[in-house]
C-alpha cells in the first residue's frame, strides 16, 4: 500500500536517494550527504545535470582516444629473418670431427 499524501513516493524516494549518491560519490570529495539533502531542489538537479555532463565529456574523450589508438595500430607483420640458405653455409664436404 502506497501512501502518498503525507509523503514521498517509494519511486520519488528511490530516485531522490539514487540522485544524492549520485552527487556524493562522483562529486570529487566537494558534497556531503546532508547538503545535498538540504539543497533545494533545482540546484540539486542542476549540480546532477553539470556531473553528468563532465562525466559524459571524458568517457566520449576516451572512447575517441581509444579509437584513436585502434586505427593507428598496424597488421602483425612477419618476423625479418636474415636471407640465409642452409645449403649456402653448410657443404656436404663439412664434416664432424672425430674423437
Amino acid at each position: 500500500m502506497e501512501l502518498t499524501f503525507f509523503g514521498l513516493t517509494q519511486q520519488y524516494r528511490f530516485n531522490l536517494f539514487k540522485t544524492i549518491h549520485e552527487i556524493v560519490f562522483h562529486g570529487g570529495g566537494g558534497y556531503d550527504w546532508h547538503t545535498i539533502y538540504e539543497m533545494p531542489i533545482w540546484l540539486r538537479t542542476f549540480t546532477f545535470n553539470s556531473l553528468k555532463e563532465h562525466y559524459d565529456k571524458i568517457k566520449e574523450q576516451q572512447e575517441n582516444q581509444q579509437n584513436i589508438m585502434v586505427n593507428k595500430q598496424t597488421p602483425k607483420k612477419e618476423i625479418a629473418r636474415p636471407n640465409v640458405a642452409p645449403k649456402s653455409v653448410y657443404t656436404t664436404t663439412t664434416k664432424a670431427p672425430y674423437k
